[in-house]
């Protein structure tokens, strides 16, 4: 019986390096304001977000990561022909195939990466980061590239009053690589999908083919509208206040950590309600900084966990070597929770 060599891998794994990219264009409250009936008032109180980011033409997927993936890899000390495998987590990549990291891992001067895009929603993150860690453990590559990137306001309904504020562009990425000590701790991970119809698409794309247009959604003015994102607000605030405060806990509990031993939280940023309610829920002291970057960056689903931790350090509420809870939770219903420590 043939002996199959081991792997050679590394103890442990950690975060080395940090970066993000917002797209140049801010758009306020105002702005969403000329095409649904609320306030500026109502959006901040329902959600926290003041403005967020939209992209341009040129401010692409593959665009966006790139400029927060060479932060990332500078801020690692590592050059990019060490990366040994891309991991891209998003849903408003439109080109089925092939995976836009593979073209993310040419452009960066990668050495032939490996590369692949997952579909995990605002979960996607902590995926990616789970994956990461074990390639680096396992020893299929040395260090990982993990990216976040969306660009939702091409998937926004700027009618719909229940999302039309909602949700913002942007890319952030790590580099995870060995280390000595554990730095990454278990993950808390796992889906509902009989709650999947709280979160989706509006429309299947094959349905643009049937060539029907009954059964397609139109605007104002009657023409057909692209896809977009709904959600049933009320049953997701829920789920993610009183289901996601547990999974936290679980991660914090499989980490060995205790609330009162953390220095950061960085939740997905969904929902400032959201946040404040998870924030109470797990007692955390108020020595814990709380990641806010929902208040002017707005929900980017995959990217909004690396986007906060990067503004984190950034500003100096934040430093190298705290320790952070992460946890993220969308659709599908999926979620991901671990500890960290910071690069």
């Amino acid at each position: 019986m043939a002996k199959i060599k081991p792997s050679k891998g590394h103890p442990y794994a950690r975060i080395l390096g940090v970066g993000g990219y917002r797209p140049t264009r801010v758009v306020p409250n105002e702005v969403i304001l000329e095409t649904i009936d609320s306030s500026d008032e109502w959006i901040r109180s329902r959600s926290g977000i003041e403005t967020r980011h939209w992209a341009n033409d040129e401010e692409t997927v593959a665009a966006m990561s790139i400029e927060a993936s060479g932060k990332a890899i500078a801020d690692a000390g590592i050059a990019a022909e060490q990366i040994g495998a891309v991991v891209v987590s998003t849903v408003s990549h439109f080109k089925q195939t092939p995976a836009v990291a593979t073209e993310i891992a040419d452009r960066l001067g990668t050495h032939k990466a490996a590369a692949f895009d997952i579909s995990a929603g605002c979960a996607g993150f902590g995926y990616g980061l789970t994956l990461a860690k074990g390639m680096v453990v396992e020893g299929s590559a040395e260090y990982v590239l993990v990216i976040g990137v969306e660009r939702l306001s091409d998937l926004t309904d700027l009618e719909d009053r229940a999302t039309a504020f909602l949700f913002g562009d942007g890319a952030g990425a790590v580099v995870v690589g060995p280390s000595d000590e554990p730095h990454i701790g278990p993950t808390v991970w796992g889906s509902e999908g009989d709650k999947s119809e709280t979160i989706k698409q509006t429309v299947p794309w094959n349905e643009y083919h049937v060539g029907d247009v009954s059964k397609l959604p139109l605007d104002r003015a009657g023409n057909v509208k692209f896809p977009a994102i709904t959600q049933e607000g009320q049953a997701v605030f829920r789920w993610a206040v009183f289901e996601m405060a547990k999974v936290a806990k679980e991660a914090l509990d499989a980490a060995g950590i205790t609330a009162d031993e953390l220095d950061v939280f960085i939740p997905h940023q969904a929902n400032e309600r959201i946040i404040d309610s998870m924030v109470k829920t797990l007692k955390l002291p108020e020595s814990v900084t709380v990641a806010r970057d929902v208040r002017t960056t707005g929900n980017t689903s995959a990217a909004s966990i690396p986007l906060a931790m990067e503004r984190l350090l950034a500003t100096g509420e934040a430093k190298s070597g705290d320790t952070a809870l992460v946890i993220g939770f969308g659709a599908g219903l999926v979620y991901a929770a671990t500890v960290v420590t910071l690069p």
